[in-house]
């Protein structure tokens, strides 16, 4: 079976994702949404856990060998990269959205040398707006950012158009697609819930009004 496969799989089975089109979620930024995400649960499943970091550092491995240090984006990606970081044997530090207001006033936490190449880690990915932040810290810091990778992404095209206009390669372990394909095969949803889950995708900010 393929990483997106499994991966989508495994956010099922341990309510990483749960999708209920009938009676849909509210995001904070207003959308009403059939699918919530929060892959921070699978950090209490060890046999997920180990599965998402080993596959993670093997993609990273594959696509960016060069890297030096693995940036975790606060707060979800901090378990999630130190972890890869970890497997990989390298340094590690995570990235806060903001400067703290407070002490030193810190918004990279660990060590971090200018010209150090760097991938960042982020558990989910919705319009790439607030993991694009934690590049441009990076960057500010001197750091060169080969890419970001994440366990999921909704595939949302913005995102997409987001990642490269600020020329960051991005690398998913499974996606929205992958997950209703998975979903349907185990009887978590009816195919008239799949063209809802469809239609979503295709207008998330009108979906549901």
């Amino acid at each position: 079976m393929s990483v997106q496969k499994t991966v989508a799989r495994h956010l099922l089975a341990v309510q990483a994702v749960r999708l209920k089109p009938n009676e849909p979620f509210t995001w904070s930024s207003g959308w009403k949404s059939p699918i919530y995400c929060d892959n921070r649960v699978t950090l209490a499943y060890p046999e997920v856990r180990t599965y998402i970091k080993n596959a993670l550092a093997e993609a990273i491995r594959e696509r960016f060998p060069s890297v030096e240090v693995i940036a975790g984006v606060a707060t979800a990606g901090i378990p999630q990269g130190a972890l890869v970081a970890d497997v990989l044997g390298i340094p590690y530090c995570y990235v806060r959205p903001e400067p703290k207001a407070h002490g030193m006033g810190k918004q990279i936490e660990g060590h971090l040398s200018s010209g150090q190449k760097v991938v960042v880690i982020e558990d989910l990915i919705s319009t790439g707006g607030s993991s694009l932040k934690v590049v441009n810290a990076l960057q500010a810091a001197g750091a060169e950012v080969l890419g970001m990778a994440a366990i999921f992404t909704y595939g949302f095209p913005l995102a997409d158009q987001n990642f490269a206009s600020k020329n960051v390669p991005l690398i998913c372990l499974s996606n929205y697609d992958a997950l209703l394909v998975e979903a349907q095969a185990l009887d978590y949803i009816s195919a008239d819930a799949m063209e809802s889950l469809a239609a979503w995708r295709q207008n998330p900010a009108q979906w549901g009004q």
